[in-house]
Order: C-alpha cells, then structure tokens, then sequence
C-alpha cells in the first residue's frame, strides 16, 4: 500500500469525477464507505500545472489520440477522464474497506484526473513505447499508393441519410459484406488492415469507393448485408442522451452463504489493499484483461486463463521484449494457466481453480457460459462465496440476441459517439477505445462492491456490468454540445487554451501581441508564427491559461514531470492510480 501525505497546493477536487464517485459509491450501498476520505485532484503526482478537463486531456494524450483519426489533436466534447477518475475514486474506498477488513490502517484514498487519463491511454503508451508505432511516428499502412483516403473519423452514410457504424470481427465477414453490397473486391481488401487495426491505432483510412459504396444502399440493404454476412451495423444516435438507462453494474446475491474469504495465507509483501485475494480471468481483448488488471493493481493475485498454446493477442506488434506490447499493458504480472474449454478435462480444471478463488470474471460472448457449463450456478457449489463477474457487450439492452458488442458500436447507439463530438461535428464515435476502458473500470467496481457485501452478509453474488453499462456513466446534457474550441496551432504544436481564453478572446489577442478586436483567423495567424514555449510566458503573465498539447506518447513517457505517474520499462506502464493512508 502506497502511504502519502497531503500534497501541498494540490488543486480542489474535480467536480464532476466527485460526482461520478458519489454516485458509484451510493449504489454500493455499505454505510462503511462514508468513514473513507477520498480526493480527486487534477494532476496529483504530476509536475504538470492541470487545472481542468481539457487541460488534463490535452497533456495527458487524449487529444492527441483521440484526434489521430482527423489528423489533429482534438478535445472529447464530454468530460472523460473526470468520469474514469471517479470510478477510480469509488474503486478506492471500496479497496480501502478491504483492506480493513485484513487488519490494514486505512482512512484516505487519493487519485487524480490526469492519472486516470494515464491509465485509460495504457495500450497506446505501451505501444508508442515498445516499437515506436504511434501513428504519429509511423502512419499505418495505405490503401495504395497515390489513392485517396476517407475522412477516418467519419462514419459510413446510407443513401437514405442513415449514418451508421460497422462491425466485423474478421476478414471473412468484412468481404461478405461489402461484396453484398456491390463493393469491388480489390477496395473492400486494401480496407480490411486499417480496419482490423483501428481499436489499436484510433485511425481508419479507408478508400473512397468504400463509403461511396454505402451511400448507393439504404439502411434496409445494409442492414440485410449485415446480418447475411454475420457483421454488424447499428445508426448512431443524433441525440446524446442514452435510449435505457441502467445501472453501472448490477450484483445479484447468491441464495446461501458462502464465507468470506478464501483462507490462504497473503503472499503479498506490499501491504496493497487486496492482498490475499485471489482472482480468476478468462478474457480477451481490453475490457476483462482491464477489469482483471485494476483488481491487480489493487494487490490481488490475479491467474489468468488462456487457450492451449497461450492468447493470440501475446504475438501482435509492436513486441515488448517476447510479448506484444499492448497485450503486455494489460496482462502484466499475472499467472498464466493454459485450458482447453471443450474437453471435460479442461472444464474440470476451471472449477479447480475456482474452488480457490474469490472472484471469476470473464467478458465471453453471450451464452458461452452457460453452454459451458461455466456459469455462475454451475460454478458457486465449488466455491459458494464466490464473486462472479460477467462483463458483457450490452447486458441485457439490446435482448437476448443483441448484435456484437464492441466499443464503437456501443459509442453509436448509446448516445455517446454523440455526445463526444461538438455540434458542428457529425456524431461519429471516437476511435479511442472509451467504453472499452470505461467498462473493464466498472466491470473490477463491481466486483469490488460484491466483495464488501460479502464482508456483511457472507454470500457471494453475480455481477454484471456491460460497455453500454459504463458508457452511460459520463455525465452529458440533453443536446449537442456547442462547438468547442479546438487547440491553437503554433509553429511546432498545439496549445489548449483555458476558460478565461476562451470566454475573452480580446484577452488573448492581447497577448499574443494583437489588439483586442482581432479576428479569429488572425489571432490563428498569429500563432503560427512561433514556437509554442515562446508563447507561454507572455499568455501566463496575462492571467491566460494554456497547456501545451501532447503530439507524441513516447515524448511524454520521457518527460520527467509524468515520471510519478510512469513507470518505464520494455514499455511505458502507468503506476497504480490510488494513495492510501
């Protein structure tokens, strides 16, 4: 357990991850949790000057990533990395009462907003730190040489003015589709690498007669190609509000008691939170490794499933030492066990290794469960206290069949692809994996608000959680957000220019050496003409606030202002989030 002290000068508590905490820790229903203090600040550890969200976004990486696919550092319209810090916030006291519970001194927990941008930015700063593939340092792969591009942050169009988003999970679907369609074989497979690699790079460059394609077809024809082909397309909603609201998570509690632990001794020498426990994972991708990641974080021991001849994720580029980078960012320092699901062997193996665990968590599509035979009633006579987590796509939204779920799908239909873009924007999700991240954080706060209520009552339980779930946490207004100022480019960057900037732009006219009435195209001008640290003390000494603009990962892994935050080894890896005291 990390023990701090007050941090001098540290900024107020970020309002709106204060209220994202609040929330989450009232559905955990456990009076205890009112004798944990907790504080959200901007920048915590970091010896970066953060004073609101969109400083935060844009020092921390998530304009820059979140801009890869328009080519240009970008502000989310929403308050992102506010709402992952309150989840971590909530995660916190809840790890804080566990701790207790083991005999642990705990009466604060600390996080901050630009840590929680950190975190949620893991795979990418692995990957522009193991092998230098930031899209910035290395463009991904054209469609061929000399050949126009899609706009990559655009969604696809119907001829009936249906904008809509497009899931296909492999290249056999993907060609099925287009071809459905009438797209021309030789477009439809220059597409597919950008394609597949989009979750991973937060770019898409596709060709031209991809999206015109579309446009010739009405939602109804699409649609039909989809679901002959085994795709997936869903519109994305105008509006940002989500069509169900549902509960981050939900936990369903077991019929009869269970105990409270596991009774092994701790192994763990660092006095963190969950020391002692002892968590089951089998999962893919980002959203159940994250969940199993965070739990681990916390100081639980953490045995990973993985298929007979390891998880194909392990071999994808760019490679930290024998493993892939970005598998790496969310898999580190967990125990492996290789196991066949379809043998009796295998499933015997999984109840085996449950009989010794405090939590299961898988994100398997729906139904494997429990064709399995691995669902939560099949497994609670081998371990009856156990906590069973499933992280899903849509939980039950979209009914007992609903399409695929993945991230920017999830972004189009619960209103979020809407909400993250300005009004003069169309809605389009972000190519930054939000909900994936979002819902592993939910997913491990589950399991740990099921884990203090089997402290109380002794019976494990069920908890769901679901992307769509996680994506209706961020706080959002009933409309469009207005046009947000995008960062002012200099001569070598960005700058992204505080409230005071934004709300007096004679101010920063002025201070830029114009006078009050200059246009917005010249105050542009203007900027351009020098270098961004040029710029900085004059704005300063004006009273306007403006936060240089991360380009590039692998040079803020190298800054020493975020050393607290990163640890630097084969990759770039943020430090657990959380001080305790």
């Amino acid at each position: 357990m990390t023990l701090c002290v007050p941090r001098a000068g540290s900024p107020a508590t970020a309002p709106v991850a204060a209220g994202v905490a609040a929330h989450l820790l009232t559905l955990v229903g456990d009076p205890a949790t009112a004798t944990v203090g907790w504080d959200i600040d901007w920048q915590g550890p970091l010896r970066v000057p953060l004073a609101d969200e969109r400083a935060v976004q844009a020092a921390c990486g998530i304009m820059h990533v979140h801009g890869r696919a328009a080519g240009r550092p970008a502000p989310l319209a929403v308050d992102y990395a506010s709402t992952v810090a309150g989840v971590l916030a909530a995660q916190g006291v809840c790890a804080a009462l566990l701790a207790r519970a083991g005999g642990a001194d705990v009466r604060q927990v600390r996080t901050s907003v630009g840590q929680a941008a950190l975190l949620a930015l893991a795979q990418y700063l692995a990957a522009a730190t193991a092998g230098g593939d930031d899209p910035e340092d290395c463009p991904p792969s054209r469609a061929g040489a000399g050949e126009e591009l899609a706009p990559a942050a655009r969604p696809f169009v119907s001829a009936d003015g249906v904008r809509f988003e497009l899931e296909a999970l492999d290249a056999g679907r993907w060609l099925d589709f287009w071809r459905l369609l009438g797209a021309d074989r030789a477009d439809t497979g220059r597409g597919w690498r950008s394609f597949q690699q989009r979750f991973a790079t937060a770019t898409c460059s596709l060709p031209l007669a991809l999206p015109a394609t579309a446009r010739r077809a009405p939602f109804t024809a699409i649609r039909s190609a989809a679901d002959r082909s085994g795709a997936a397309v869903l519109p994305v909603r105008e509006d940002p509000p989500p069509p169900t609201v549902t509960s981050p998570w939900t936990l369903t509690p077991f019929p009869g008691p269970g105990g409270t632990t596991t009774g092994r001794a701790r192994t763990s020498t660092d006095g963190a939170p969950l020391t002692g426990l002892r968590v089951v994972e089998s999962a893919r991708r980002v959203q159940g490794p994250l969940a199993g990641h965070v739990l681990r974080l916390l100081g639980a021991d953490v045995v990973r499933i993985e298929p007979p001849g390891g998880d194909p994720m392990r071999g994808i580029p760019p490679m930290a030492g024998a493993t892939s980078a970005r598998f790496s960012a969310l898999n580190a320092g967990k125990a492996v066990t290789e196991i066949d699901f379809a043998t009796d062997a295998g499933r015997l193996a999984v109840r085996d290794l449950v009989s010794e665990a405090d939590v299961f968590l898988h994100n398997w599509a729906p139904g494997k469960a429990a064709r399995l035979g691995l669902d939560a009633e099949d497994l609670r006579p081998a371990r009856p206290g156990l906590v069973y987590a499933w992280a899903s796509g849509w939980g039950d939204a979209l009914g007992p069949e609903p399409p695929v779920g993945t991230d920017y799908l999830v972004q189009a239909h619960s209103g979020l692809a809407a909400a993250v873009r300005p009004a003069d924007e169309p809605p389009a999700p972000s190519l930054m994996t939000l909900t994936d991240v979002l819902g592993g954080l939910v997913c491990a706060q589950g399991v740990l608000a099921a884990l203090l209520a089997r402290l109380r009552t002794g019976r494990g339980g069920r908890v769901d959680s679901s992307l769509y779930s996680a994506a209706t946490l961020v706080p959002r207004g009933p409309g469009r957000p207005a046009a947000t100022d995008r960062p002012l480019r200099t001569r070598d960057g960005y700058l992204a220019l505080g409230p005071r900037a934004r709300e007096r732009p004679g101010l920063l006219a002025r201070a830029l050496g114009l006078g009050a009435s200059a246009s917005a195209d010249t105050i542009a001008s203007r900027a351009r003409a020098r270098p961004t640290a040029d710029w900085l003390p004059g704005l300063a000494a004006a009273g306007v606030a403006a936060t240089p603009v991360c380009t590039s990962l692998a040079d803020l892994a190298r800054d020493p202002r975020f050393a607290p935050a990163l640890a630097v080894g084969e990759h770039a890896a943020p430090r657990a989030p959380w001080e305790f005291s």
